[in-house]
């Protein structure tokens, strides 16, 4: 199935733009959040250069869906990044991953968007207890805290993707791909404007566009290091979204299990030189309660098939 390549694909180079993001963020290249969320929104105009093969103005409802859902994808993003910054790669994205399938079959229900047999039910369902099990530090202790930092942002990144990925499912099945592709960014460029309106953050991204002259030759390098992340990244929505316009948006959503697989292993790998940003256990036990989530998530893969 082509939809399965491109999506596999997609969650490989979108875990390469995960661990980029961390090390933007863990690194302190980027202020906060607010101010990476923005670059990003900017750089979604990017998509523009599609314009000349088929983009056309759809009617009022569907600019509105569109620039409504690219704006809920950009808030989504920013939950996404918040979090990042707070804790660990491989435990933030198994967690979006986990509630990514769960609220878009829920969202879908009520609009017969997605029919699903027992079996891949079930394989949504291994899919999420992997992803939770990849996040949690086991034995769970009484007392002890059970949620990482920034378990909430992930939780809401989780709910706010799913709305736009919903959405732009929709509006796959009646505008052509380039012209909902287009417009959804230009809506999340919309919402990086909307963060503006927060004064704090209006602060941090206006101090961003100032560098001092010692700083110049480390914002040169952040900027190659962002563009880079975020042709990568674009290349992975690029391909999930065409995805999603071929097969089903929830066995598409639940396939971002494989995503936080990728994460695992390049974490694994950049926390050698970087493990002050990524900060990840390499203790046997935490490999072992991985590999058996992972098993978990192969299983669960299997059954949506």
């Amino acid at each position: 199935m082509l939809w399965i390549i491109l999506t596999v694909s997609a969650y490989l180079f979108g875990a390469l733009a995960n661990i980029l993001d961390k090390f933007l963020l863990g690194s302190k290249r980027f202020s906060s959040a607010p101010v990476y969320a923005f670059y990003v929104g900017v750089f979604s105009l990017w998509a523009l250069f599609f314009a000349p093969f088929g983009l056309r103005v759809p009617s009022l409802s569907g600019l509105t869906i569109c620039f409504g859902s690219g704006i809920i994808f950009l808030l989504g993003i920013l939950l996404l990044y918040f979090a990042i910054g707070k804790a660990q790669a491989s435990r933030v994205v198994p967690v979006v991953g986990a509630v990514l399938p769960l609220a878009t079959f829920l969202i879908s229900l009520p609009l017969q968007a997605e029919k699903l047999s027992t079996v891949q039910f079930l394989g949504i369902l291994l899919l999420i207890f992997g992803g939770l099990l990849i996040s949690f530090d086991l034995p769970l202790q009484l007392g002890k805290k059970k949620f990482f930092s920034g378990f909430s942002f992930a939780i809401g990144a989780g709910i706010l993707l799913a709305i736009s990925y919903v959405a732009f499912k929709n509006l796959s099945a009646s505008e052509n791909f380039v012209t909902w592709y287009v417009w959804t960014r230009v809506g999340g460029f919309l919402g990086a404007l909307s963060l503006l309106m927060v004064p704090i953050w209006r602060r941090d991204i206006l101090k961003s566009f100032h560098v001092h002259k010692k700083n110049k030759k480390q914002a040169l390098s952040t900027g190659v290091i962002f563009v880079g992340n975020k042709v990568v990244g674009g290349l992975s929505a690029l391909l999930l979204n065409y995805a999603i316009t071929l097969g089903s948006v929830t066995l598409i959503n639940a396939l971002v299990s494989i995503q936080y697989v990728f994460v695992l292993i390049l974490v694994w790998l950049v926390s050698q030189k970087y493990h002050q940003i990524f900060e990840e256990k390499l203790y046997f036990w935490d490999w072992a309660q991985k590999i058996v989530a992972i098993g978990v998530i192969a299983v669960g893969i299997f059954f949506i098939k």
